[in-house]
């Protein structure tokens, strides 16, 4: 398939791999050569930073196959400021140093960072510390998740007013969601609609499709909302 350019390692958590083992999947993929982009979507960097700092074949690893043409994307999830401590800072500093660029995701969590000033301050020290604030995600329906879980109309409001909040660089996330259909960025809301855009879609139909959906407080996910675009194709293939 020629047409993959990035291939995501995720899990579970890529990180809890030996060196080794991790080393043995990124060398297949290197030799690929339609692959550009190798993205490891990780928690280690926040959660357990001497990974990195006690392990140092893992940043030579990163090195070894992070090349300039070809780079390997670290996507980190730090959710609170925080999680943004000393130690964490020089885990990270270790992975900029070996050839990686990191980026953040962070789903909006109801007691968490669900106020303007905490996602603010987040989107500050992720800018201070070089790594890019790229998604924020409103939290997935699933078992058990809905006492963590923000409103569509309430998580956009803390997010828009969080931006308001820092400079350019620091506001370059966008709030989506992960839905069955693709991904989709919430664009804006007013008074009566919520409007919305696809990024990737299931359907080719839908790719950077622009939607348009009555607006409800209440909701909590795409399948909540009275979608007025007429010919969506919300199946998946």
């Amino acid at each position: 398939h020629p047409e993959i350019t990035n291939v995501l390692l995720t899990g579970g958590e890529p990180l809890l791999l030996s060196t080794h083992k991790l080393e043995r999947l990124i060398s297949a993929l290197r030799e690929i050569e339609h692959v550009g982009i190798i993205r490891i979507g990780t928690k280690i960097p926040v959660f357990n930073p001497y990974r990195i700092l006690e392990d140092p074949s893992l940043p030579e690893m990163i090195s070894k196959y992070s090349r300039p043409d070809k780079r390997i994307y670290i996507v980190v999830q730090i959710n609170h400021p925080r999680e943004i401590t000393d130690v964490a800072i020089q885990g990270i500093a270790q992975l900029f140093n070996a050839g990686a660029v990191l980026v953040n995701q962070t789903p909006l969590i109801r007691g968490i960072n669900d106020d303007p000033d905490v996602l603010a301050e987040l989107f500050r020290k992720l800018s201070f510390i070089g790594v890019s604030p790229y998604y924020v995600f409103q939290c997935r329906p699933t078992l058990g998740n809905k006492p963590y879980a923000v409103p569509l109309v309430e998580g956009y409001k803390i997010f828009e007013k969080a931006k308001t909040k820092v400079s350019g660089l620091a506001k370059r996330a966008r709030y989506s969601m992960s839905h069955s259909s693709g991904k989709i960025e919430i664009l804006g809301i007013d008074t009566e609609y919520i409007y919305l855009r696809y990024h990737r879609a299931a359907q080719p139909k839908n790719r950077s499709r622009f939607v348009i959906a009555e607006r409800d407080d209440t909701a909590y996910w795409f399948d909540d909302l009275k979608l007025l675009t007429p010919g969506l194709a919300l199946s998946r293939v």
